[in-house]
């Protein structure tokens, strides 16, 4: 395995943090009474939802981009897909580089994650079905326009996403396991960078969407699998095919956690009610994972991820009203 494919090492991670802070602080992990009570131990969020785009994303896109000028000088301009999250990212870092963007979202994105993408100046399409559709639309808008095509996985993704987990291990070093939302895996490979780069003993579980299992099933197969996609809540974590690279380094989870719609639609209740921090159905995944497995957690100091706060008005409203 070569440098390029390794997880990033303790100097790139705090190098990544350096060069992220004057944009994003820190963010806060906080111990929320009344949700430990309800899972029963002791509990730490992570609050990404903190951030300036209000997901974790932002991180890895300020370090790809300072990457990109360091080792590719000017480009014409940037195209990426995403389902929301990574297309901020994009347009945040995007315009503190003077660089154009260009996302590309499938049909039906949300419509609040589609206008904060334009609020930040980035030019998006909607093109095709699913996640895996847009991806391919922009790998041809790409080509056609001479455009540097960025990814969602990538070593400098992991990096900046990953400063998220050096933090989170640092203030709360006695953390004996961590739930971890996985999309295409930059956020859950960052939390193992990062608990590689310090030692740290952490048990790091990944939390899958029940109805977008593919990483779920290539991790028990041992071999990259597509799968359907039919979460309608968790967008973030919407993917029907692995980054083959990202599936390397996910071997190294304690284990993966499979959570319903159903679940996810209680733990964003649950951190409403007990945090009054709103969740994304992706950054409510981690905590319903952890109340999933609740029976084994007695006595034991988690973490879990709040990894994005950005859910359309309409389906929060919907979620929050039912019992």
């Amino acid at each position: 395995m070569t440098d390029d494919a390794a997880l990033p090492t303790l100097a790139e991670l705090e190098a990544a943090a350096a060069l992220i802070a004057p944009h994003v602080p820190p963010t806060p992990q906080y111990r929320w009474p009344l949700l430990e009570a309800r899972l029963g131990t002791w509990c730490v969020v992570k609050h990404e939802n903190h951030t300036p785009v209000g997901a974790f994303k932002v991180r890895g896109g300020l370090v790809y981009l300072d990457m990109l000028r360091r080792t590719q000088g000017a480009v014409a301009g940037i195209v990426s897909a995403t389902r929301g999250n990574h297309g901020q990212s994009l347009g945040f870092a995007a315009a503190r580089h003077g660089v154009r963007a260009c996302v590309v979202v499938p049909r039906g994105n949300a419509a609040e994650k589609n206008a904060a993408m334009r609020a930040l100046g980035v030019e998006l399409l909607e093109i095709g079905d699913d996640f895996q559709d847009a991806v391919e639309a922009a790998d041809a808008i790409a080509v056609e326009r001479g455009w540097h095509r960025m990814p969602s996985f990538h070593r400098a993704l992991v990096a900046g996403v990953g400063t998220y987990a050096l933090e989170l291990l640092r203030a709360e070093p006695s953390i004996e396991r961590c739930y971890v939302p996985i999309g295409l895996g930059s956020g859950a490979c960052g939390v193992l960078a990062a608990k590689a780069a310090l030692g740290h003993p952490v048990d790091v579980v990944g939390v899958v969407s029940a109805h977008a299992p593919a990483y779920a099933r290539s991790l028990a197969s041992g071999r990259p699998e597509s799968h359907p996609v039919a979460t309608v809540l968790a967008d973030g974590m919407a993917c029907r095919t692995p980054v083959p690279e990202a599936l390397h380094h996910l071997r190294a989870l304690h284990h993966v956690v499979e959570v319903t719609d159903d679940e996810v639609a209680d733990a964003m209740r649950a951190l409403v009610s007990d945090t009054h921090n709103l969740a994304e159905g992706a950054g409510a995944a981690s905590f319903a994972a952890a109340m999933q497995e609740r029976a084994t957690l007695a006595g034991r100091r988690v973490a879990v991820i709040l990894c994005g706060g950005n859910v359309d008005r309409a389906v929060a409203a919907q979620v929050l009203a039912a019992r």
